[in-house]
Order: C-alpha cells, then sequence, then structure tokens
C-alpha cells in the first residue's frame, strides 16, 4: 500500500477538474483575436482604410511569419522564466494587455491619419499589428508550455483536447456566429461599424477568459511541477536546431500540426465561406449559421469519441483514425462541389426544403468536418507529450521551447492562408475581397473547389503520412512518464540528475510501484 501511494504522489501529477477546464480558456482568449485577424483584417485595411487589397491579405501572411519568428525567442524566455507569480501567467497577462493596446491603435488610431498621409496609414497599421503580435505570441506560447505542468496523466490529456476545443469554440465561435450577424446590421464586413463593435467585445471577452486561465494554472504554475529537477533551463537558441534534430517525435509533430492549421485556416476563411454560400449557392444569409452549426453538432459524438480512443490507445491512434475519416468524407465534398452548376437548383445547396444534393452535402459535410474539427486541436496536449519526451530524452525541462518550436512551423505554414485566399481571389479579376452580398463570377466555383477541397485533404495526407513514424503512442508514454518520475524521486532526495539519468535509461530499470495505475 505504501509504495502504490508513493507512486501515485511521485508519478502522476493530476489536474482537478475545475484546472483541467479553465486553464485551456487561455487559447480561447487568443483565439477570440486570431479569428478577428485571419478572417477580418483584411477586409478593415481594404475597406476602411482604402490600403490596397494584396496589400492586406499579404500583411496578414507576413504578421504570421514574424509571429513565427519570434516564437522561439519567447519560448527560451518563458523557460528561464522564475517569478513569485510563476513562470506562465506573466506572460499570460502581459501579452493580453498588449493586444489590448494594439487592438486599439490599430482599428481606432489608424483611422484618424488624414487621407492625404496614405504612407503614414500602412506604416502605422505595419507597426500596431506587429506589436499585437508580440503580445499575441507571448500569451499563445503559454496554452502548449503550461499543460506541461498541469497535468501528466495518460488518461487527463485527451480531457485537454477536449476543453481546449470548447474553449476555442467559446473565444472563435462567438466571433463567427456574430460576424455575420453584426455585418448585415452594420454595414458588412468592410464597414467601420463592423469594427466598433466586434474590437471592444472582443477585448472584453478575452481578458474574461484570461482571467479563469490564471486561476485555472495558478496552483500548478511552480517549480515542483516542472520537469525532473524543478530548475530553470538556460538554452541558447542556437540550440534550438540541435534540439529539434534529436526530437524526432517533435518533428513529425510539426508536420502533423502544419497540416491541420494549414486545412483550417484556409477552409474555414470567410471569404472562401462567402465565396461557397453566397456567390455560389446564393444564400449566404441563410447557409453560414447552419452550416456552421452542422458542424459542430456532427463534432460532439467525435469529441466522445477521440477521448475514449485517445484514453484506451493513445492520442496518435485518435488523430489518425479521425483524420482518415475526415478525409474520406471530404472526397463526397468535393464530388458533390464538382457536379455544382449555376443556376440549377437540383445541384445547389438549399436546407429548406432540402434536395438530394442537400443532404448529401450535409452528411458527407457534417461527418467529415466533425471528424476533423474533434482532432483539430490534439496536436497541442501531444506537444506536451512530446516535452515529456524531450525531459526523458536529455533531462532538459523546456515546454517553451518545445512549445514554441512547434509554433514555428504551424505558423509558417498557416500563415500561407490568407495569401493563398487573396492571390486566388484577385487571379479571377476580384479587386475587394468577396462578402455575403458579393455575385458569383467566373473562375469562384474552381477556387472554391480548391480552397474549400483540395487543400485541406493535401493537407490531412501530410498529417497522416507524418503521424505514420510517431512512437508516443499511449503505452509509450506511460513508459517514459515512469522513468520521469523515479529519476525526479531521486534527484528530489539529493541525487545528480546525471546519475539519475545513468540508473534509469529505460522502463525496465523502473520498479512498479512507479509505473501509473
Amino acid at each position: 500500500m505504501r509504495n502504490e501511494k508513493a507512486g501515485a504522489r511521485t508519478n502522476v501529477n493530476r489536474a482537478k477538474l475545475y484546472q483541467l477546464v479553465l486553464f485551456p480558456m487561455n487559447n480561447g482568449a487568443t483565439n477570440v483575436y486570431y479569428i478577428l485577424t485571419m478572417n477580418f483584417i483584411a477586409y478593415y485595411a481594404n475597406g476602411v482604410l482604402g490600403l490596397f487589397l494584396m496589400f492586406a491579405t499579404t500583411m496578414v501572411t507576413v504578421m504570421r511569419l514574424f509571429d513565427a519568428v519570434t516564437d522561439p525567442v519567447i519560448g527560451a524566455l518563458i523557460d528561464r522564466t522564475s517569478t513569485k507569480f510563476g513562470k506562465f501567467r506573466p506572460y499570460m497577462v502581459l501579452g493580453n494587455a498588449i493586444m489590448v493596446v494594439a487592438s486599439i491603435l490599430l482599428y481606432f488610431g489608424t483611422r484618424v491619419i488624414p487621407a492625404d498621409l496614405s504612407w503614414l496609414k500602412y506604416v502605422c497599421f505595419v507597426l500596431f499589428y506587429a506589436l499585437y503580435v508580440i503580445g499575441y505570441t507571448f500569451q499563445t506560447a503559454c496554452t502548449r508550455s503550461g499543460q506541461t505542468c498541469l497535468t501528466n496523466d495518460p488518461n487527463q490529456r485527451p480531457l485537454f483536447t477536449v476543453f481546449n476545443t470548447v474553449a476555442s469554440l467559446i473565444g472563435m465561435g462567438l466571433v463567427q456566429f456574430l460576424a455575420p450577424i453584426l455585418s448585415e446590421k452594420l454595414g458588412g464586413y468592410n464597414s467601420a461599424g463592423f469594427f466598433n463593435f466586434m474590437i471592444p467585445l472582443a477585448i472584453v471577452v478575452s481578458a474574461v477568459l484570461t482571467l479563469l486561465a490564471v486561476i485555472g494554472i495558478w496552483e500548478k504554475d511552480r517549480p515542483e511541477f516542472f520537469g525532473v529537477g524543478g530548475t530553470q533551463e538556460k538554452v541558447e537558441l542556437k540550440e534550438y536546431v540541435a534540439i529539434l534534430k534529436a526530437n524526432k517525435e517533435l518533428q513529425r509533430l510539426m508536420v502533423a500540426g502544419a497540416g491541420c492549421k494549414l486545412a483550417f485556416s484556409i477552409a474555414t476563411n470567410m471569404t472562401v465561406l462567402c465565396m461557397l454560400y453566397g456567390a455560389m449557392m446564393g444564400n449566404y444569409g441563410g447557409l453560414y449559421l447552419p452550416m456552421m452549426i452542422v458542424g459542430y453538432v456532427f463534432s460532439v459524438p467525435f469529441f466522445l469519441l477521440t477521448v475514449r480512443t485517445s484514453q484506451k490507445h493513445g492520442q496518435k491512434a485518435s488523430l489518425v483514425r479521425y483524420t482518415g475519416l475526415a478525409l474520406v468524407m471530404y472526397v463526397g465534398v468535393l464530388v458533390l462541389l464538382v457536379l455544382w452548376k449555376p443556376g440549377s437548383p437540383a445541384v445547389s445547396l438549399s436546407l429548406v426544403p432540402p434536395n438530394i444534393y442537400s443532404i448529401l452535402f450535409v452528411l458527407c459535410f457534417g461527418i467529415g468536418y466533425g471528424a476533423y474539427y474533434a482532432t483539430a486541436d490534439m496536436p497541442i496536449p501531444m506537444v506536451a507529450d512530446c516535452s515529456d519526451y524531450e525531459t526523458f530524452r536529455s533531462g532538459r525541462y523546456i515546454p517553451g521551447i518545445m512549445g514554441t518550436l512547434f509554433s514555428l512551423v504551424d505558423k509558417l505554414v498557416s500563415s500561407l492562408g490568407s495569401t493563398i485566399v487573396g492571390a486566388a481571389v484577385a487571379m479571377i479579376g476580384i479587386s475587394t475581397l468577396p462578402d455575403g452580398n458579393t455575385p458569383y463570377a467566373d473562375g469562384m466555383h474552381m477556387v472554391v473547389i480548391v480552397l474549400f477541397c483540395i487543400v485541406p485533404m493535401l493537407a490531412w495526407v501530410a498529417t497522416l503520412a507524418a503521424m505514420k513514424g510517431y512512437t508516443l503512442t499511449g503505452e509509450r508514454m506511460k513508459e517514459i512518464q515512469a522513468v520521469n518520475a523515479v529519476r525526479k524521486d531521486a534527484v528530489s532526495k539529493g541525487m545528480r540528475l546525471e546519475d539519475a539519468m545513468q540508473k534509469w535509461k529505460t522502463s525496465k530499470d523502473v520498479p512498479q510501484e512507479y509505473f501509473s495505475l
């Protein structure tokens, strides 16, 4: 009985339910700004400020690249930080505060610049946007890195995926739900009135979610929950390449995560959905929200399935299984979009009354989106597995670096989303980003097929290929946690970390009481 208690004490760091629920709100807090930026800032720059379309869409990519570049620097700062307020909480609060200031300057300050100083509008737009990116990186880096101290229980980490997605929905879903409703009443996505309402709302919602997240991680943001020795790692930026080269599992997860994010950023891009539901199907107001709800409704059973699969077989098995299902179902969506013809009700999406085409579209899209959306955020808790593996491999606790290395590639790839969409729209001769009222134009059909179906399908293929060689299965993670636990116990009793790593190299060397039950 004593051994079992010792194993439970030293091996498994379990979070309380409220901590699992509240800390992912940090992701919701950043996603409020993320969805506004990715989907609407180009409308603001082009429609409200009068900046060139290609500049507006390209800047989204440039700033996403800047976001990726700042990630490793901030990751190293997080790993070196140790304050009375913790390691992660300072960056969560500071990041959100910076985004508040930057958003006010970006969305309101730039408007007061006189029209005859258009060059100054371009300069201020870039500077304020860059300031926002720094704040965003501060806070979002903590979602991936902070989860490592929250829990290392293989049965709890899949739950983090669910609560993380719920938090994301609270932040991102609120914007997606309100945007089409408010745009009709406030003059469209290109109007100043739309942003006058949405930006203050985003600031308030994000601040509240940040406060909840800080409460969620408060008790765990302490050195005793940091790695094996509880020490602050000082890793130089030049060592990043060596760490990435040695950690093959993180490499594979980067590819998978980047594929998931690229699929999501393009297929759910507001411009793409405006062309699909508005220009092609002719009923943006009657299709956008219902189809968004369809996707969320179909996601619910898949959330339950992914948790069960992850707890039984590991997160890799869950990601592969349901991403594969999404790929198969989107073949059906692709076929249906290819069959669409302008002005033909028989092959057009209509929910009231529904036709055979619409029923098939809802089923293929709903199952495919539901399966994909339930796994879209799964790479985030899998980063924690890679971080624990790095601790097992090298003895270092560097969640900031591990999380931001993952984000680096994730953001580099997803940064292409807005530029790809903007370039595709420009190629068919449209000078202003389409909204729900934009009429159909030649070339839109093919653009929607490529952006809504083919690009996500290729991204899912890349995800499945990357996961083929990923070895951090559920059983493997239990073994890694046991080795880390026995080393941590020995170090806490005075043994040098180097000696502990030499003594316990594999799970075969570890006493049974250190394995989680």
